[in-house]
């Protein structure tokens, strides 16, 4: 693969190295002295003593065209490098802290975009004098803004995936997120913005230069030589030909490079080169209520609430729920009815746009203690999440960081935890990825997530998610994007490591068939509320609710089985009906439902619905 990588970087890269490399060796090459006239001999041929000819004053055309690219790539690269250090250091700010944030750093930033570029040089150029310095000031000044919106855009699509939120949960600074998850991750389109940024700053350097107002002659620049051969170039037009060439040739070079080293940087573009942006890993170390004990959960009327500008809604509503350790719980209902934000809300990860209003969750750790999770500091519930609860998303894809290997993501929320050496961690961490049936472990830890299947990837969540024997796994709709071998694989690979402790496992799902093979227990959810509970094989056989009817009347159930589709859909948190949600598509509503909501009836010591007519439901 570093083969392969080199060798698509080789002649882009030879070009450039030979064009800074011939800049540099300027001093040191036999070259004429590029200010020395020969009025004379102006306009003369290109000869042996002087292969490209001489110039209007009959200077050496080789030499300043030489001596011309220090100037040219010194502006362009110092001015690029300023304005990427600056631009990108706002957008990470404003994109991932946001509010005033935002508009301090990005937004001021577009004022500058308003001024069209040649003017705005002008105008610093006006101010300061010509100069090769003025050039590199107004040149950073220029394209900082375009570095700020690339890296701000590319920082609103990162900050909100399952990677950059896990780094958030294990306490690490806003800086060190910023520097170690997410500018690796927007660096390709950085890197094209350095490739256009150094092209655009030769282009208006020599532009700058060819109106009088950038180098100072008689210093060679590619600029002024072209400002020179406009003037002779009926009789000499040559002239004209050389410092274009190098121009235009320099700005491909460049362009292709920097293309290039985006796909080999990226990992996700298939190449294995981006190790250098994964090196510094740096510990986190988070720091280590009660009430009736629960066995291991207990939630209690848990109630979220958004606020908006049309007043609060509330997409999930006194959600009560219990596990016992070693049991399986399942979350099943249609999409929109809150089982992930109920999962979410277990493992204190809601967005920020969301809070409990409402409600209890008590945990149990392992030394005994009981925990209100909805009133712990967030560092103790640090100390928890990864470590006593864990939570296994629904996309790998999005939870797994792109530019970190497999095994350093696992091994990073061992070392979250566990005061152990990076080596012990990673040896672990290729452990787990055995147990989790991985295959060649060892390479799979050394892989990039793009490198593995949709199936791999979910393994390795798995084994990062129980890296610390967690007392609660939370399993959102993990086999949903797989083929039906690979759900099988994933439900025996949950159900072999539950079988080895008493881990209890919330599993969140739509899928009836999974649930009648790996729950214990079951909570139909429906429009942010549980309407019905109750172990597995009872409900399935003798539902209590008539959504639950309904779901499990949609299901296949054999070749000929005939589907009966549920009318309507699920109503958004804001649109909700009078009465029970589930009226407007229920079978069995009378003129109560429409009007009251139903209370929790208990239908038996191990069962509830949420329904007045639970008796007549079968």
């Amino acid at each position: 693969m570093a083969a392969r990588a080199i060798s698509y970087l080789y002649l882009p890269g030879a070009i450039v190295a030979g064009i800074v490399v011939v800049a540099l060796a300027a001093p040191l090459l036999p070259l004429a002295d590029p200010v020395k006239m020969e009025v004379p001999a102006r306009l003369a041929l290109p000869s042996f003593a002087h292969p490209l000819g001489q110039d209007e004053y009959g200077r050496d055309v080789l030499s300043r065209i030489i001596w011309g690219a220090r100037a040219s790539l010194t502006v362009a690269f110092l001015s690029a490098l300023l304005a990427g250090v600056i631009g990108t250091t706002l957008g990470l700010l404003g994109g991932y802290f946001r509010s005033f944030i935002e508009i301090l750093t990005v937004r001021s930033m577009e004022a500058i975009v308003c001024f069209p570029p040649i003017l705005l040089a002008l105008l610093v150029v006006t101010l300061m004098g010509p100069g090769a310095l003025t050039l590199v000031v107004a040149l950073t000044i220029l394209y900082a803004p375009g570095y700020a919106r690339v890296a701000f855009a590319a920082t609103l699509a990162a900050r909100g995936l399952d990677y950059v939120t896990a780094q958030e949960a294990l306490g690490a600074k806003p800086m060190r997120i910023l520097g170690r998850t997410i500018l690796p991750n927007i660096a390709p389109p950085l890197l094209v913005q350095f490739s256009l940024t150094v092209a655009a700053a030769m282009v208006l350097e020599s532009g700058l230069s060819f109106l009088g107002l950038g180098v100072v002659p008689p210093a060679p620049s590619w600029g002024l030589m072209i400002r020179g051969a406009r003037s002779t170039m009926e009789q000499a037009p040559w002239l004209l030909l050389w410092p274009c060439a190098a121009l235009t040739g320099a700005i491909l070079a460049f362009n292709l490079l920097c293309d290039r080293l985006r796909d080999v940087l990226d990992p996700r573009a298939g190449a294995s080169n981006a190790g250098w942006l994964a090196r510094a890993m740096a510990r986190v170390l988070p720091d280590a209520s009660s009430g009736p004990a629960p066995s291991l959960l207990a939630a209690d009327g848990l109630t979220i609430e958004i606020e908006t500008s049309g007043g609060p809604i509330r997409p999930v509503r006194g959600v009560s729920l219990s596990l016992a350790p070693g049991e399986t719980l399942a979350l099943v209902g249609e999409s929109g009815s809150g089982k992930t934000l109920t999962g979410l809300a277990l493992m204190g990860l809601l967005p920020p746009t969301m809070t409990i209003v409402d409600g209890s969750i008590r945990f149990v750790d392992r030394a005994g203690r009981t925990r209100d999770l909805t009133r712990l500091p967030e560092a103790e519930m640090r100390r928890l999440r990864g470590n006593e609860i864990a939570m296994v998303f629904q996309d790998p894809s999005a939870s797994l960081n792109p530019v970190h290997r497999v095994g350093d993501q696992v091994a990073e929320g061992i070392r979250a935890h566990r005061d152990i050496s990076r080596a012990d961690a990673a040896a672990q961490a290729v452990g787990l990825l055995r147990d989790v049936g991985l295959p060649d472990p060892q390479q799979r830890a050394r892989a990039y997530p793009h490198e593995l299947s949709g199936g791999q990837r979910q393994r390795a969540m798995i084994a990062s998610a129980v890296a610390n024997a967690p007392r609660l796994l939370i399993a959102d709709e993990p086999t949903t994007a797989l083929d039906v071998t690979i759900q099988a694989q994933i439900l025996d690979l949950l159900a072999a490591l539950k079988a080895k402790g008493d881990m209890g496992l919330i599993f969140i799902t739509h899928n009836l068939a999974v649930v009648s093979e790996i729950a214990d227990r079951v909570c139909v959810m429906y429009a942010g509320e549980i309407v019905e509970e109750g172990p597995v094989a009872e409900v399935f056989a003798s539902p209590r609710h008539p959504y639950t009817a309904a779901l499990i009347a949609s299901a296949p159930d054999g070749v000929d089985a005939q589907l009966a589709a549920i009318p309507g859909t699920v109503p958004l948190p804001h649109m909700l009906p009078d009465g029970c949600a589930f009226a407007p598509r229920c079978a069995c509503v009378v003129e109560q439902c429409r009007i009251a909501t139903p209370p929790v009836a208990q239908v038996s010591a191990t069962r509830a619905s949420r329904c007045f007519k639970w008796k007549e439901v079968a």
